[in-house]
């Protein structure tokens, strides 16, 4: 007696889930086994305070929180004292996504198919695009202070690096995604490659372009706080001498932090409603 099509379906779709529920199975063993490994690894690499020392994890906010509780009236001096050093910051990180957005146009525009200019290059712009993303930030300005020195030049310039790989890789999917037809006209009538991209791509991409360089923006103000930990100048710099001078500075410390976290709530919500007003005009 042969099977109805709605059974094998049926027997076909049971076979299915449990497919899906053993691969789910064994991939969760496997992360749980990785995580226990990881903190084993962890634990004996520490020479065994790491396992000792989490339980502390919340000892330094609170002597930071005690400190600065009782030097409230200090604070505004210091919100004043390190507000350069945030300006600093936020510099570092605008210079850094300007040069590096600039820089992902150009690559996304050469390593596109059916735009760029040489075809049989793309491969190799997207192997650059490919390594300046892979490169952490923290190691390219690790290197770059070793050569330059100190300051924030390294900082923007490790940035930069790392944006163009970034946001290089996202406008290249957007230029895919735009219509060939506009570029098939201007070139009908005789124009460069550069007056191609010019008139028929960059209208149509540049409200996204701008909002992934808004976001990038966001992000590149974090890591720019962070290099300052590795002497890139800014106010991670100035945030890792007060952390180091331990008790007694834990006041600026704190100052330190809320002056950071207003600053990127500040340009998370001013970019956010930057990129909805972008995204919904190029959509309109």
């Amino acid at each position: 007696m042969t099977q109805t099509p709605a059974i094998s379906i049926h027997e076909d779709y049971l076979a299915l889930v449990r497919r899906r529920r053993l691969y789910g199975g064994i991939l969760l063993v496997v992360f749980v086994a990785l995580m226990a490994s990881g903190f084993n690894l962890a634990d004996a690499r520490n020479a065994g305070s790491f396992r000792n020392g989490f339980t502390q994890i919340f000892d330094f906010p609170a002597d930071v929180i005690g400190e600065a509780s009782g030097k409230l009236n200090q604070l505004p001096a210091h919100f004043l004292r390190f507000f350069p050093a945030l300006v600093e910051t936020i510099n570092i990180a605008a210079v850094s996504t300007l040069i590096g957005a600039s820089g992902a146009v150009v690559m996304s525009l050469f390593a596109t198919r059916g735009l760029a200019l040489w075809p049989r290059a793309i491969p190799l712009f997207r192997r650059v695009m490919d390594f300046t993303r892979a490169m952490p930030e923290i190691v390219v300005a690790l290197v770059l202070i070793y050569v330059l020195g100190g300051g924030p030049v390294p900082a923007m310039i490790a940035i930069a690096f790392h944006t163009i790989g970034a946001l290089g890789k996202l406008f290249s999917e957007v230029n895919e995604n735009a219509s060939l037809k506009p570029v098939e006209g201007v070139r009908s009538v005789g124009a460069s490659w550069v007056q191609t991209m010019w008139l028929g791509i960059l209208p149509q991409v540049l409200p996204n372009f701008l909002s992934y360089t808004l976001l990038r923006f966001e992000i590149n103000i974090r890591a720019s706080a962070i290099l300052g930990f590795v002497g890139a100048g800014g106010i991670g710099y100035e945030l890792k001498n007060a952390i180091s001078w331990g008790q007694g500075k834990y006041d600026e410390a704190a100052a330190i932090f809320i002056l950071l976290f207003l600053a990127i709530v500040f340009f998370d919500q001013m970019s956010s409603v930057l990129r909805n007003r972008l995204t919904q005009g190029g959509r309109s």
